[in-house]
């Protein structure tokens, strides 16, 4: 089945589900707020993996991404989607995603006019010497790099990264902050 034809589940601003839509219409101006997940990846010295989004792809292509991100289908558990995307676009299965929180964003991509209006959650999952083979229609490239240097990229040259990126990073931020913030 093509991608933009898959179903995604709609959500209130609570994220209660209210009915579903596919792909293609849900991404389509002025959008409509969907379930998402978007998976940040870390590896023993506290790198984060990134992705550079493929040039087919039809939000924010050729945009540094965290690991992973996609749609869990109308009725499905979160995480199992997520490691399903995690095994479709990096090839890495049996890697345990834990749930950190929860960001709603909206964005406009203006290259295709199309628009992410997504309540989106965030997994963190923990790698150590797993080597990804990433499908060439998901991801134009790999890179680690460490939390820091991601925060002043994103702040020095916004254009290059997904527009959630800096969400997903703050809603691990506050889930690995501890009681004191």
């Amino acid at each position: 089945m093509n991608r933009e034809q898959a179903l995604v589940e709609l959500v209130d601003a609570d994220g209660l589900a209210i009915g579903s839509t596919t792909v293609a219409d849900a991404h389509t101006a002025p959008g409509l707020l969907h379930r998402a997940f978007s998976v940040l990846l870390v590896d023993p010295r506290g790198r984060l993996l990134l992705q550079q989004r493929a040039a087919v792809k039809t939000r924010f292509p050729l945009r540094w991404a965290n690991a992973c991100c996609g749609h869990p289908a109308p009725d499905t558990d979160v995480a199992t989607e997520a490691s399903r995307r995690l095994a479709e676009e990096l090839g890495l299965t049996g890697i345990p995603l834990k749930p950190v929180g929860v960001y709603v964003y909206r964005a406009l991509d203006q290259v295709t006019q199309r628009v992410e209006h997504e309540y989106d959650h965030v997994l963190i999952g923990t790698v150590d010497g797993e080597a990804a083979s990433p499908d060439a229609d998901e991801v134009a490239a790999l890179r680690w790099a460490h939390p820091d240097e991601v925060r002043r990229a994103l702040a020095a040259e916004p254009e290059s990264y997904a527009p959630w990126l800096s969400g997903v990073l703050a809603a691990w931020d506050a889930a690995t902050a501890g009681p004191d913030g």
